[in-house]
């Protein structure tokens, strides 16, 4: 399934639904369902499987081109995200002037972001007055479907409802001061991270697995103001999403709707692509994150 959060012509109430036959949207506004993304993705298994017969018998469809996308999920408890592409890291660190530290290569390391702070699909992202050097970065996040605790990388996939687009928004010159004195990133990133358009679920991208646990041959594009600046693939990430999310949970339980993002795929900011010193994002530039099957997630800087 294809989940997504809209609201429909002429009615500004968030409804709970899903994209079927690429540009149609299903409500899912049973009484019987929840009616918000967090509270879907807490009721479990069973209600998902009503949700997808619902799906394939309602009569409420619209073209997806009448709808406005919200955030696929607007609350999440959490946002971890990692850092586990290898040539970003590598690129980040010779931009900088530095080699990859050897810890990088012992376990996925992450960091926490603002859960208050999330934008979706369309959403214009405000460049903060304290920033010279925005840029974005282009990723995969996975959603925590169900609690769990001390997880191995095989079990860590059993835990995901499904995953979106991620765009860890971040300001580069802020970052900088910010790591040197060895804590953070914070008001380096804490200021947006945009997600959606949609959250597809595991078994949708199962015919593109790489044989890793939450690893799928899915290529990554991004493009500001329609050129295309960075291309990657998922497949490409040195530690799979089972290997992040089980560090994650060491003596932690994770809990439904947490977000958990990959980290940049390689060439996936302005950072890698510029050295480090730009030139930066610009108030008007349009960035389009698109990831093979999980669609293309659009953003207007102001």
């Amino acid at each position: 399934m294809r989940y997504l959060t809209f609201t429909a012509p002429s009615d500004e109430r968030p409804r709970l639904g899903a994209l079927i036959a690429e540009d149609r949207v299903v409500s899912l506004g049973r009484g019987d369902l929840p009616q918000d993304m967090l509270s879907f993705i807490r009721a479990g298994a069973d209600t998902w499987a009503l949700a997808a017969q619902i799906a394939r018998q309602t009569q409420s469809v619209w073209p997806l081109s009448d709808v406005r996308l919200l955030p696929p999920l607007s609350n999440p408890p959490s946002i971890r995200d990692a850092y586990a592409f290898e040539t970003h890291v590598k690129t980040a660190n010779q931009n900088r002037g530095r080699e990859v530290p050897t810890e990088w290569y012992e376990f996925p390391v992450f960091y926490f972001t603002n859960p208050t702070t999330v934008f979706g699909p369309g959403d214009e992202i405000r460049i903060p007055r304290f920033t010279q050097a925005m840029d974005y970065e282009l990723e995969v996040a996975a959603i925590i479907g169900k609690p769990g605790r001390d997880l191995a990388p095989e079990q860590a996939v059993e835990h995901i409802f499904g995953f979106t687009i991620m765009n860890d928004w971040s300001a580069r010159d802020v970052q900088r001061k910010e790591m040197k004195v060895g804590l953070g990133p914070a008001k380096g990133k804490d200021f947006a991270t945009s997600l959606g358009p949609v959250i597809v679920t595991p078994d949708e991208l199962a015919s593109a697995s790489a044989g890793r646990p939450g690893v799928y041959t899915l290529e990554m594009k991004a493009r500001v103001n329609g050129k295309q600046l960075s291309l990657g693939n998922w497949a490409d990430i040195h530690y799979s999403f089972g290997e992040i999310i089980a560090r994650s949970s060491q003596d932690v339980t994770l809990q439904p709707g947490d977000v958990i993002g990959s980290g940049t795929v390689g060439t996936g900011c302005l950072l890698e692509l510029t050295k480090a010193e730009g030139p930066w994002l610009q108030i008007g530039d349009v960035v389009e994150l698109e990831v093979e099957a999980l669609g293309t997630l659009a953003n207007r800087v102001i």
